[in-house]
């Protein structure tokens, strides 16, 4: 009996897609064949070939080791960074209590 799949969101797999096209873009400017940057990166040609398709497969791994293998490492550690969450800071933000109580009494006198 075949495996079910759900279908990811139509904004991943354009994202894949754009990826795909960036590493492949990346790869050709450094005047790589498929086959030195699967060296390079440790992994095999077929996974460049499917990375750069833009399939949604490849495991996050064998992605960051192309980028590595590319020196294009530095941009992935941007991903999901906490300090460039707006959204994220906002709703922090919303949940903090109006005021905060002092839990000892303070004797400064």
């Amino acid at each position: 009996m075949p495996a079910i799949s759900t279908p990811f969101p139509f904004e991943v797999t354009q994202t894949t897609r754009e990826l795909g096209m960036h590493v492949r873009t990346a790869r050709k400017r450094r005047r790589m064949r498929q086959g030195e940057l699967a060296r390079k990166a440790g992994v095999g040609e077929k996974t460049i070939r499917r990375l750069e398709k833009g399939e949604e497969g490849v495991s996050l791994g064998h992605v960051l080791s192309v980028l590595w293998a590319l020196g294009l490492l530095q941009t992935a550690k941007e991903l999901a960074n906490p300090e460039t969450d707006e959204h994220g800071k906002t709703l922090e933000l919303a949940r903090l209590p109006a005021r905060i109580r002092s839990t000892a009494p303070d004797n400064d006198f």
